[in-house]
Protein backbone atom coordinates (compact mmCIF):
# COMPACT_ATOMS: atom_id res chain seq x y z
CA UNK A 1 0.00 0.00 0.00
CA UNK A 2 1.20 3.60 -0.37
CA UNK A 3 1.14 4.36 3.45
CA UNK A 4 2.72 1.00 5.33
CA UNK A 5 1.69 2.74 9.11
CA UNK A 6 -1.13 4.95 7.64
CA UNK A 7 -3.55 2.62 9.92
CA UNK A 8 -1.35 3.46 12.69
CA UNK A 9 -1.07 7.30 12.36
CA UNK A 10 -4.39 8.18 10.83
CA UNK A 11 -7.29 7.98 12.65
CA UNK A 12 -10.82 7.52 10.92
CA UNK A 13 -12.53 10.56 9.92
CA UNK A 14 -16.48 11.12 9.41
CA UNK A 15 -17.72 12.66 5.94
CA UNK A 16 -18.68 16.36 7.17
CA UNK A 17 -22.58 16.73 7.59
CA UNK A 18 -24.65 19.74 8.35
CA UNK A 19 -26.04 19.94 11.98
CA UNK A 20 -29.69 18.39 12.86
CA UNK A 21 -31.36 21.57 14.02
CA UNK A 22 -30.57 23.43 10.01
CA UNK A 23 -31.06 20.05 7.80
CA UNK A 24 -34.48 19.31 9.10
CA UNK A 25 -35.87 22.29 7.73
CA UNK A 26 -35.16 21.41 4.54
CA UNK A 27 -35.53 18.24 1.79
CA UNK A 28 -31.87 18.30 0.32
CA UNK A 29 -28.43 15.79 0.86
CA UNK A 30 -26.73 17.30 4.06
CA UNK A 31 -23.61 15.07 3.81
CA UNK A 32 -20.73 16.15 1.91
CA UNK A 33 -17.79 14.47 0.22
CA UNK A 34 -14.36 13.91 2.32
CA UNK A 35 -11.95 16.53 0.88
CA UNK A 36 -8.75 15.65 -0.95
CA UNK A 37 -7.13 15.57 1.62
CA UNK A 38 -9.54 14.13 3.66
CA UNK A 39 -10.06 11.05 1.48
CA UNK A 40 -6.08 10.74 1.28
CA UNK A 41 -5.79 9.94 4.87
CA UNK A 42 -8.68 7.96 4.87
CA UNK A 43 -7.17 5.64 1.62
CA UNK A 44 -4.07 5.36 3.51
CA UNK A 45 -5.48 3.76 6.58
CA UNK A 46 -6.10 1.25 4.51
CA UNK A 47 -3.71 -1.97 5.85
CA UNK A 48 -1.92 -4.28 3.72
CA UNK A 49 -3.59 -7.39 5.21
CA UNK A 50 -3.27 -9.44 2.64
CA UNK A 51 -6.84 -10.79 2.85
CA UNK A 52 -9.37 -8.23 2.04
CA UNK A 53 -11.78 -9.45 3.78
CA UNK A 54 -13.45 -6.03 3.30
CA UNK A 55 -13.95 -6.86 -0.94
CA UNK A 56 -15.87 -10.41 0.41
CA UNK A 57 -18.04 -8.48 2.79
CA UNK A 58 -19.27 -6.47 -0.01
CA UNK A 59 -22.21 -7.83 -2.30
CA UNK A 60 -20.75 -6.57 -5.54
CA UNK A 61 -17.33 -7.79 -4.35
CA UNK A 62 -15.91 -4.13 -5.02
CA UNK A 63 -11.66 -4.18 -5.33
CA UNK A 64 -11.63 -1.82 -2.22
CA UNK A 65 -7.75 -1.78 -1.46
CA UNK A 66 -7.25 -1.35 -5.29
CA UNK A 67 -9.05 2.15 -5.06
CA UNK A 68 -8.24 2.75 -1.32
CA UNK A 69 -4.58 3.05 -3.04
CA UNK A 70 -5.42 4.89 -5.76
CA UNK A 71 -7.14 7.53 -4.02
CA UNK A 72 -3.75 7.83 -1.39
CA UNK A 73 -1.95 8.30 -4.61
CA UNK A 74 -4.90 10.98 -5.53
CA UNK A 75 -5.48 9.12 -8.82
CA UNK A 76 -9.00 9.54 -8.99
CA UNK A 77 -9.84 8.80 -12.87
CA UNK A 78 -7.74 5.09 -12.21
CA UNK A 79 -9.91 5.17 -9.04
CA UNK A 80 -13.36 5.34 -11.16
CA UNK A 81 -11.91 3.28 -13.19
CA UNK A 82 -11.45 0.24 -10.41
CA UNK A 83 -14.90 1.47 -8.75
CA UNK A 84 -16.79 1.32 -12.03
CA UNK A 85 -15.29 -2.19 -12.98
CA UNK A 86 -18.06 -3.79 -10.05
CA UNK A 87 -20.34 -0.78 -9.24
CA UNK A 88 -22.72 0.22 -11.99
CA UNK A 89 -23.93 3.24 -9.54
CA UNK A 90 -21.37 4.08 -6.94
CA UNK A 91 -23.31 7.57 -6.43
CA UNK A 92 -26.23 5.10 -4.42
CA UNK A 93 -24.20 2.85 -2.58
CA UNK A 94 -21.95 5.72 -1.54
CA UNK A 95 -24.72 7.60 -0.05
CA UNK A 96 -27.33 4.83 1.43
CA UNK A 97 -25.31 1.57 1.94
CA UNK A 98 -24.98 0.10 5.53
CA UNK A 99 -21.17 -0.56 4.17
CA UNK A 100 -21.35 -3.86 5.35
CA UNK A 101 -17.73 -3.93 3.21
CA UNK A 102 -16.65 -1.68 7.14
CA UNK A 103 -17.91 -4.66 9.17
CA UNK A 104 -15.77 -6.77 7.02
CA UNK A 105 -12.51 -4.60 7.47
CA UNK A 106 -9.37 -6.19 8.87
CA UNK A 107 -8.80 -2.88 11.11
CA UNK A 108 -12.28 -3.36 12.53
CA UNK A 109 -11.02 -5.99 14.63
CA UNK A 110 -9.69 -3.84 17.25
CA UNK A 111 -9.85 0.17 15.99
CA UNK A 112 -12.41 1.55 13.66
CA UNK A 113 -12.51 0.52 10.18
CA UNK A 114 -11.36 2.42 6.96
CA UNK A 115 -14.05 4.51 5.83
CA UNK A 116 -14.38 2.85 2.35
CA UNK A 117 -18.31 4.47 2.01
CA UNK A 118 -16.72 7.67 2.21
CA UNK A 119 -13.97 7.37 -0.11
CA UNK A 120 -16.20 5.75 -2.61
CA UNK A 121 -18.49 8.99 -2.71
CA UNK A 122 -15.93 11.08 -2.96
CA UNK A 123 -14.91 8.70 -6.01
CA UNK A 124 -18.00 8.90 -7.99
CA UNK A 125 -18.14 12.58 -7.14
CA UNK A 126 -14.62 13.38 -8.33
CA UNK A 127 -15.87 11.44 -11.73
CA UNK A 128 -19.27 13.69 -12.06
CA UNK A 129 -17.57 16.81 -11.31
CA UNK A 130 -14.71 15.78 -13.98
CA UNK A 131 -16.85 14.59 -16.24
CA UNK A 132 -15.38 11.29 -16.81
CA UNK A 133 -18.82 9.67 -16.38
CA UNK A 134 -19.80 8.87 -19.76
CA UNK A 135 -22.05 6.61 -21.85
CA UNK A 136 -20.49 3.63 -23.03
CA UNK A 137 -22.28 2.65 -26.17
CA UNK A 138 -21.34 -0.86 -27.43
CA UNK A 139 -19.52 -1.18 -30.46
CA UNK A 140 -21.68 -3.50 -32.29
CA UNK A 141 -25.48 -4.48 -31.92
CA UNK A 142 -26.23 -8.35 -31.70
CA UNK A 143 -29.95 -7.45 -33.08
CA UNK A 144 -30.88 -9.43 -29.53
CA UNK A 145 -33.80 -7.48 -27.68
CA UNK A 146 -34.78 -7.66 -23.70
CA UNK A 147 -37.10 -6.52 -21.99
CA UNK A 148 -36.78 -5.64 -18.42
CA UNK A 149 -39.90 -5.22 -15.86
CA UNK A 150 -38.90 -3.03 -13.26
CA UNK A 151 -36.17 0.17 -12.64
CA UNK A 152 -35.26 0.14 -9.56
CA UNK A 153 -31.45 -0.43 -8.46
CA UNK A 154 -31.56 -4.17 -9.70
CA UNK A 155 -33.76 -3.49 -13.35
CA UNK A 156 -30.75 -0.64 -13.96
CA UNK A 157 -28.07 -2.68 -13.50
CA UNK A 158 -29.20 -5.31 -15.35
CA UNK A 159 -30.21 -2.96 -18.03
CA UNK A 160 -27.04 -1.21 -18.07
CA UNK A 161 -24.58 -4.19 -18.40
CA UNK A 162 -27.07 -6.06 -21.53
CA UNK A 163 -27.05 -2.60 -23.53
CA UNK A 164 -23.26 -2.71 -23.12
CA UNK A 165 -22.88 -6.00 -24.67
CA UNK A 166 -25.02 -5.28 -27.25
CA UNK A 167 -28.15 -5.83 -27.10
CA UNK A 168 -31.55 -3.45 -27.48
CA UNK A 169 -33.17 -2.89 -24.30
CA UNK A 170 -36.41 -1.79 -22.71
CA UNK A 171 -37.35 -0.61 -19.86
CA UNK A 172 -41.02 -1.03 -18.07
CA UNK A 173 -42.14 0.83 -15.22
CA UNK A 174 -45.11 1.06 -13.78
CA UNK A 175 -44.89 4.48 -11.73
CA UNK A 176 -44.42 7.67 -13.69
CA UNK A 177 -41.31 8.12 -13.29
CA UNK A 178 -38.19 5.79 -13.38
CA UNK A 179 -36.11 5.08 -10.41
CA UNK A 180 -38.24 2.28 -8.65
CA UNK A 181 -37.21 2.52 -4.83
CA UNK A 182 -34.67 4.72 -5.67
CA UNK A 183 -36.78 7.17 -6.85
CA UNK A 184 -39.78 7.35 -4.38
CA UNK A 185 -38.87 5.05 -1.70
CA UNK A 186 -35.69 6.70 -0.25
CA UNK A 187 -36.06 10.35 1.18
CA UNK A 188 -34.65 12.90 -0.99
CA UNK A 189 -32.38 14.07 2.05
CA UNK A 190 -30.65 10.56 1.68
CA UNK A 191 -30.38 10.34 -2.33
CA UNK A 192 -30.86 13.27 -4.40
CA UNK A 193 -33.12 12.39 -7.62
CA UNK A 194 -30.30 14.24 -9.47
CA UNK A 195 -28.30 11.41 -9.26
CA UNK A 196 -30.86 9.31 -10.96
CA UNK A 197 -31.91 11.26 -13.82
CA UNK A 198 -27.72 11.62 -14.82
CA UNK A 199 -27.79 7.86 -14.90
CA UNK A 200 -30.78 7.99 -17.02
CA UNK A 201 -29.72 10.10 -19.54
CA UNK A 202 -26.60 8.02 -20.03
CA UNK A 203 -27.88 4.60 -20.00
CA UNK A 204 -30.31 6.29 -22.78
CA UNK A 205 -26.95 7.57 -24.72
CA UNK A 206 -26.29 3.51 -24.49
CA UNK A 207 -28.79 2.72 -26.09
CA UNK A 208 -31.38 1.68 -23.20
CA UNK A 209 -35.27 3.08 -23.67
CA UNK A 210 -37.75 3.74 -20.94
CA UNK A 211 -40.99 2.93 -21.09
CA UNK A 212 -42.88 4.27 -17.05
CA UNK A 213 -45.98 4.53 -16.43
CA UNK A 214 -46.32 0.81 -18.02
CA UNK A 215 -47.77 -2.10 -16.05
CA UNK A 216 -46.97 -5.58 -17.30
CA UNK A 217 -49.06 -8.17 -16.13
CA UNK A 218 -52.98 -8.87 -16.03
CA UNK A 219 -54.60 -6.23 -17.36
CA UNK A 220 -57.36 -7.05 -14.61
CA UNK A 221 -54.62 -5.67 -11.76
CA UNK A 222 -53.64 -2.33 -13.73
CA UNK A 223 -54.77 0.96 -12.41
CA UNK A 224 -56.44 3.19 -14.40
CA UNK A 225 -54.63 5.28 -16.62
CA UNK A 226 -51.55 2.69 -17.54
CA UNK A 227 -50.15 1.58 -20.67
CA UNK A 228 -50.54 -2.55 -19.90
CA UNK A 229 -48.33 -5.06 -21.53
CA UNK A 230 -49.17 -8.79 -20.98
CA UNK A 231 -46.85 -11.12 -20.58
CA UNK A 232 -47.58 -12.71 -23.62
CA UNK A 233 -46.67 -10.08 -25.85
CA UNK A 234 -43.23 -9.78 -23.75
CA UNK A 235 -42.56 -13.09 -24.85
CA UNK A 236 -43.39 -12.67 -28.19
CA UNK A 237 -41.36 -9.28 -29.02
CA UNK A 238 -37.94 -9.91 -26.77
CA UNK A 239 -35.79 -12.75 -26.80
CA UNK A 240 -35.73 -12.20 -23.08
CA UNK A 241 -37.62 -10.96 -20.10
CA UNK A 242 -36.09 -10.29 -16.65
CA UNK A 243 -38.65 -9.43 -13.75
CA UNK A 244 -36.53 -7.14 -11.48
CA UNK A 245 -39.44 -5.42 -9.59
CA UNK A 246 -39.22 -5.24 -5.87
CA UNK A 247 -40.59 -6.69 -2.77
CA UNK A 248 -43.47 -4.94 -2.26
CA UNK A 249 -46.06 -6.13 -0.07
CA UNK A 250 -45.48 -4.56 3.03
CA UNK A 251 -46.01 -6.96 6.72
CA UNK A 252 -49.22 -5.97 7.91
CA UNK A 253 -50.63 -5.42 11.56
CA UNK A 254 -53.45 -7.33 12.02
CA UNK A 255 -54.68 -5.53 15.41
CA UNK A 256 -58.27 -3.96 16.39
CA UNK A 257 -58.22 -0.54 15.43
CA UNK A 258 -55.88 -1.26 12.02
CA UNK A 259 -58.73 0.12 9.59
CA UNK A 260 -58.71 3.73 11.58
CA UNK A 261 -57.65 7.02 9.61
CA UNK A 262 -54.36 7.99 9.80
CA UNK A 263 -52.95 4.39 10.10
CA UNK A 264 -51.05 3.50 7.13
CA UNK A 265 -47.65 1.80 5.58
CA UNK A 266 -44.31 3.30 5.06
CA UNK A 267 -44.41 3.32 1.97
CA UNK A 268 -47.62 5.12 1.16
CA UNK A 269 -46.33 8.08 3.22
CA UNK A 270 -42.89 7.84 2.36
CA UNK A 271 -43.85 7.90 -1.82
CA UNK A 272 -46.03 10.38 -1.59
CA UNK A 273 -43.49 13.07 -0.24
CA UNK A 274 -41.25 12.05 -2.72
CA UNK A 275 -43.45 13.07 -5.55
CA UNK A 276 -44.34 16.24 -3.71
CA UNK A 277 -40.77 17.36 -3.62
CA UNK A 278 -40.69 16.29 -7.37
CA UNK A 279 -43.37 18.98 -7.87
CA UNK A 280 -46.79 16.71 -7.50
CA UNK A 281 -49.57 18.01 -6.09
CA UNK A 282 -50.80 14.88 -3.71
CA UNK A 283 -54.97 15.69 -2.66
CA UNK A 284 -54.92 14.48 0.96
CA UNK A 285 -51.30 13.94 1.49
CA UNK A 286 -50.40 12.34 4.49
CA UNK A 287 -49.10 14.59 6.38
CA UNK A 288 -47.05 14.32 9.91
CA UNK A 289 -47.66 18.24 10.56
CA UNK A 290 -48.16 18.98 14.14
CA UNK A 291 -49.18 14.95 14.98
CA UNK A 292 -47.79 12.72 17.13
CA UNK A 293 -46.65 9.98 15.13
CA UNK A 294 -45.86 6.25 16.35
CA UNK A 295 -43.79 4.66 13.70
CA UNK A 296 -43.64 0.67 14.36
CA UNK A 297 -40.50 -0.64 12.82
CA UNK A 298 -36.51 -0.31 13.42
CA UNK A 299 -34.95 -0.42 10.27
CA UNK A 300 -34.16 1.57 7.19
CA UNK A 301 -37.87 2.58 6.63
CA UNK A 302 -38.91 3.52 10.03
CA UNK A 303 -35.54 5.28 10.25
CA UNK A 304 -36.80 7.21 7.08
CA UNK A 305 -40.45 7.60 8.25
CA UNK A 306 -38.60 9.58 10.89
CA UNK A 307 -37.01 11.85 8.79
CA UNK A 308 -39.61 12.68 7.59
CA UNK A 309 -41.71 13.13 10.03
CA UNK A 310 -39.46 15.47 11.44
CA UNK A 311 -39.78 17.66 8.32
CA UNK A 312 -43.10 17.84 8.09
CA UNK A 313 -43.33 19.30 11.41
CA UNK A 314 -44.21 16.54 13.57
CA UNK A 315 -45.32 17.14 17.27
CA UNK A 316 -43.54 14.21 18.83
CA UNK A 317 -42.15 10.88 16.98
CA UNK A 318 -41.68 7.66 18.54
CA UNK A 319 -40.13 4.52 17.09
CA UNK A 320 -41.10 0.59 18.33
CA UNK A 321 -39.26 -1.76 17.41
CA UNK A 322 -40.80 -5.45 18.09
CA UNK A 323 -36.95 -6.93 18.70
CA UNK A 324 -34.87 -6.15 22.21
CA UNK A 325 -32.45 -3.86 22.47
CA UNK A 326 -28.85 -4.37 20.70
CA UNK A 327 -26.09 -4.03 22.52
CA UNK A 328 -24.44 -0.84 22.30
CA UNK A 329 -21.07 -2.73 21.00
CA UNK A 330 -20.48 -5.95 19.18
CA UNK A 331 -18.76 -9.10 20.33
CA UNK A 332 -15.61 -8.69 17.62
CA UNK A 333 -14.11 -11.73 18.29
CA UNK A 334 -17.36 -13.52 17.79
CA UNK A 335 -19.17 -11.73 14.59
CA UNK A 336 -15.99 -10.10 12.84
CA UNK A 337 -15.98 -10.21 9.70
CA UNK A 338 -19.77 -10.76 9.46
CA UNK A 339 -22.56 -8.22 9.78
CA UNK A 340 -22.60 -8.09 13.71
CA UNK A 341 -25.60 -7.00 15.58
CA UNK A 342 -25.11 -3.84 17.09
CA UNK A 343 -27.22 -0.71 18.63
CA UNK A 344 -27.16 1.76 15.47
CA UNK A 345 -28.57 5.51 15.13
CA UNK A 346 -29.58 6.64 11.75
CA UNK A 347 -29.06 10.51 10.81
CA UNK A 348 -32.84 10.86 11.53
CA UNK A 349 -33.19 8.94 14.64
CA UNK A 350 -29.95 11.89 15.68
CA UNK A 351 -32.63 14.49 14.51
CA UNK A 352 -35.19 13.40 17.71
CA UNK A 353 -37.45 10.77 18.27
CA UNK A 354 -38.07 8.70 21.02
CA UNK A 355 -37.06 4.79 20.40
CA UNK A 356 -38.47 1.90 22.13
CA UNK A 357 -37.73 -1.73 22.08
CA UNK A 358 -39.48 -4.74 22.63
CA UNK A 359 -42.98 -3.28 22.38
CA UNK A 360 -45.57 -5.12 20.43
CA UNK A 361 -48.84 -3.38 19.75
CA UNK A 362 -51.76 -4.86 20.74
CA UNK A 363 -54.34 -1.68 19.12
CA UNK A 364 -55.30 0.95 18.24
CA UNK A 365 -58.11 3.07 19.18
CA UNK A 366 -59.89 5.96 17.93
CA UNK A 367 -63.11 8.06 17.65
CA UNK A 368 -64.80 9.12 14.66
CA UNK A 369 -62.78 6.80 12.37
CA UNK A 370 -59.32 8.53 13.22
CA UNK A 371 -56.55 7.04 15.11
CA UNK A 372 -56.04 8.70 18.57
CA UNK A 373 -54.15 6.29 20.69
CA UNK A 374 -52.11 2.59 20.89
CA UNK A 375 -52.17 0.31 23.17
CA UNK A 376 -48.97 -1.66 23.32
CA UNK A 377 -47.50 -4.44 25.98
CA UNK A 378 -43.85 -4.90 26.60
CA UNK A 379 -41.95 -8.46 25.44
CA UNK A 380 -39.57 -10.40 25.79
CA UNK A 381 -37.07 -12.62 23.83
CA UNK A 382 -36.05 -16.14 25.11
CA UNK A 383 -34.51 -19.33 23.37
CA UNK A 384 -36.62 -22.15 23.00
CA UNK A 385 -34.26 -25.62 24.52
CA UNK A 386 -36.28 -27.66 22.34
CA UNK A 387 -35.53 -26.03 18.97
CA UNK A 388 -33.04 -23.47 19.42
CA UNK A 389 -35.27 -20.53 18.11
CA UNK A 390 -36.16 -17.38 19.93
CA UNK A 391 -39.75 -17.04 21.00
CA UNK A 392 -41.72 -14.15 22.66
CA UNK A 393 -43.84 -13.93 25.14
CA UNK A 394 -45.64 -10.79 26.71
CA UNK A 395 -44.93 -9.56 29.76
CA UNK A 396 -47.23 -9.49 32.27
CA UNK A 397 -49.00 -6.01 33.97
CA UNK A 398 -46.45 -4.07 31.29
CA UNK A 399 -49.26 -2.81 28.94
CA UNK A 400 -49.23 0.70 27.92
CA UNK A 401 -50.87 3.28 25.93
CA UNK A 402 -49.44 6.38 24.03
CA UNK A 403 -51.26 9.21 21.74
CA UNK A 404 -51.08 8.81 18.04
CA UNK A 405 -52.44 10.67 15.04
CA UNK A 406 -50.63 9.19 12.86
CA UNK A 407 -49.49 5.26 12.93
CA UNK A 408 -46.91 4.80 9.98
CA UNK A 409 -46.16 0.81 10.12
CA UNK A 410 -42.79 0.06 8.37
CA UNK A 411 -42.16 -3.64 9.51
CA UNK A 412 -40.39 -4.88 6.19
CA UNK A 413 -41.61 -6.55 2.94
CA UNK A 414 -43.04 -9.97 2.64
CA UNK A 415 -43.02 -10.56 -0.87
CA UNK A 416 -42.98 -9.37 -4.53
CA UNK A 417 -46.83 -8.64 -6.05
CA UNK A 418 -48.28 -12.12 -6.19
CA UNK A 419 -50.37 -10.49 -8.99
CA UNK A 420 -47.16 -10.15 -11.38
CA UNK A 421 -46.02 -13.00 -11.17
CA UNK A 422 -48.47 -15.28 -11.09
CA UNK A 423 -49.69 -13.39 -14.42
CA UNK A 424 -46.28 -15.01 -15.64
CA UNK A 425 -47.22 -18.21 -14.40
CA UNK A 426 -44.17 -18.78 -12.51
CA UNK A 427 -43.05 -20.79 -9.78
CA UNK A 428 -42.38 -19.36 -6.58
CA UNK A 429 -40.27 -20.50 -3.79
CA UNK A 430 -41.78 -20.82 0.27
CA UNK A 431 -41.85 -17.03 0.77
CA UNK A 432 -43.32 -16.21 -2.06
CA UNK A 433 -40.53 -14.88 -4.54
CA UNK A 434 -39.61 -15.97 -7.74
CA UNK A 435 -37.94 -19.31 -7.65
CA UNK A 436 -34.59 -18.78 -10.04
CA UNK A 437 -31.03 -19.74 -8.99
CA UNK A 438 -27.96 -17.33 -8.43
CA UNK A 439 -26.18 -18.81 -11.70
CA UNK A 440 -28.88 -19.07 -14.12
CA UNK A 441 -31.60 -16.75 -12.37
CA UNK A 442 -33.77 -18.52 -15.02
CA UNK A 443 -37.24 -18.69 -13.48
CA UNK A 444 -39.70 -21.86 -14.64
CA UNK A 445 -40.60 -20.06 -17.65
CA UNK A 446 -38.67 -20.60 -20.72
CA UNK A 447 -37.20 -17.03 -21.70
CA UNK A 448 -38.07 -15.26 -18.08
CA UNK A 449 -35.45 -14.23 -15.69
CA UNK A 450 -35.83 -13.03 -12.10
CA UNK A 451 -33.17 -10.75 -10.02
CA UNK A 452 -33.16 -9.08 -7.06
CA UNK A 453 -35.97 -8.37 -4.30
CA UNK A 454 -38.14 -10.22 -6.72
CA UNK A 455 -36.08 -13.16 -6.47
CA UNK A 456 -34.59 -12.57 -2.95
CA UNK A 457 -37.20 -10.79 -0.94
CA UNK A 458 -36.56 -7.45 0.81
CA UNK A 459 -32.83 -6.62 1.29
CA UNK A 460 -30.07 -3.93 0.00
CA UNK A 461 -29.49 -1.69 -2.72
CA UNK A 462 -26.30 -3.37 -3.09
CA UNK A 463 -27.34 -6.71 -3.69
CA UNK A 464 -29.71 -5.82 -6.18
CA UNK A 465 -27.18 -4.08 -7.85
CA UNK A 466 -25.51 -7.23 -7.79
CA UNK A 467 -27.73 -9.45 -8.84
CA UNK A 468 -29.08 -7.21 -11.68
CA UNK A 469 -24.99 -7.77 -12.89
CA UNK A 470 -25.07 -11.27 -12.55
CA UNK A 471 -28.69 -11.83 -14.12
CA UNK A 472 -27.57 -9.74 -17.32
CA UNK A 473 -24.50 -11.92 -17.95
CA UNK A 474 -26.53 -15.20 -17.27
CA UNK A 475 -29.01 -13.71 -20.17
CA UNK A 476 -26.24 -12.71 -22.08
CA UNK A 477 -24.91 -15.97 -22.08
CA UNK A 478 -28.74 -17.30 -23.00
CA UNK A 479 -28.93 -15.25 -25.69
CA UNK A 480 -25.11 -15.62 -27.23
CA UNK A 481 -24.14 -18.99 -25.68
CA UNK A 482 -20.97 -17.15 -24.31
CA UNK A 483 -20.80 -13.77 -22.18
CA UNK A 484 -17.77 -11.38 -21.66
CA UNK A 485 -19.82 -9.71 -19.04
CA UNK A 486 -18.31 -9.79 -15.24
CA UNK A 487 -20.42 -11.34 -12.60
Amino acid sequence: MGKITGFIEFERVSEPHEAPLHRVKHWKEFVQSLSDDQAKVQGARCMDCGIPFCTTGCPVNNIIPDWNDLVYRQDWRAALDTLHSTNNFPEFTGRICPAPCEAACTLNINNDPVGIKSIEHAIIDHGWLNGWVQPQPPSRKTGKKVAVVGSGPAGLACAQQLARAGHAVAVFEKSDRVGGLLRYGIPDFKLSKSHIDRRLAQMEAEGVEFYPSTYVGDPAHAADGLTVRTPASLREEFDAVVLAGGSETPRDLPVPGRELQGVHFAMEFLTQQNRANAGARIPGQISAKDKHVIVIGGGDTGSDCVGTSIRQGAASVTQFELMPRPPEAEDKDLTWPYWPLKLRTSSSQEEGCDRDWAVSTVALEGADGKVQKLAATRVEWKRDPATGQMKMRELKDSGFEMKADLVLLAMGFVAPVKAVLASFEIETDARGNALADTERYATSVDKVFAAGDMRRGQSLVVWAIREGRQCARAVDEFLMGSSTLPR
